[in-house]
């Protein structure tokens, strides 16, 4: 998916979170959105993604040269971050099926197929609400990468990781990334993003 943004801004109130933001982001491109936290980087990552609209500007999404109706992005983008939340009073059987009535999965996948990446198979009938922090996280990122979407958004993948889970996080994206179209909100934690090649300051569209 190739991404146009057109003097995008965005504020709330008084504050300019970014202004006059002009950017392509090529089919099967992959950008890092650097900044410290605070900055708007998760705020342009959702104007990207179409769930948040830009005060100012205009923003294109084409999908193998066809515009994508501004209604119909959501049905290409999946997203995993630190401040989307999971239905916890769901077992984790339950949310995964949940999800992919939304977004299907990459081929070949089904419930289990989630769980077991994730490592959580053995917490398939377990409410996620008893899950520890890690295992939220890594549930976000699997439900993620593992869509069957053209754009993928990651914000601070690596929150709540330890080291190994980092690896497992680098490693499925390496699996799953092939051409679609990939940015990372990153504090500039370099195992977060440095597969990437091509960066973003959010601190160069403040006012």
């Amino acid at each position: 998916m190739e991404i146009r943004l057109n003097n995008i801004a965005k504020h709330f109130g008084r504050e300019v979170v970014f202004q006059n933001v002009d950017l392509t982001l090529a089919s099967g491109s992959r950008t890092a959105i650097l900044g410290p936290n605070g900055s708007g980087k998760s705020t342009l990552l959702q104007v990207i993604g179409g769930a948040i609209i830009p005060t100012k500007g205009t923003i294109e999404h084409r999908l193998n040269g066809e515009v994508v109706p501004q209604e119909d992005v959501y049905r290409h983008v999946a997203i995993a971050s630190p401040y989307l939340g999971l239905y916890e009073e769901l077992s984790l059987a339950q949310i995964i099926e949940f999800h992919r009535g939304f977004k299907p999965l990459r081929a070949g996948l089904g419930v289990q197929d989630v769980a077991r990446i994730a490592y959580l198979e053995q917490a398939l009938e377990k409410p996620v609400q008893h899950f520890s922090s890690g295992m939220k996280q890594r549930l976000k990122l699997a439900l993620a990468i593992l869509s069957d979407t053209p754009l993928l958004l990651l914000d601070e993948p690596a929150s709540n990781l330890d080291a190994d889970a980092i690896a497992w996080y680098r490693e499925l994206l390496g699996k799953h990334l092939d051409g679609r179209t990939l940015l990372v909100a990153s504090n500039r934690q370099a195992a977060e993003h440095d597969f990437c090649t091509a960066q973003v300051e959010v601190g160069n569209y403040k006012a």
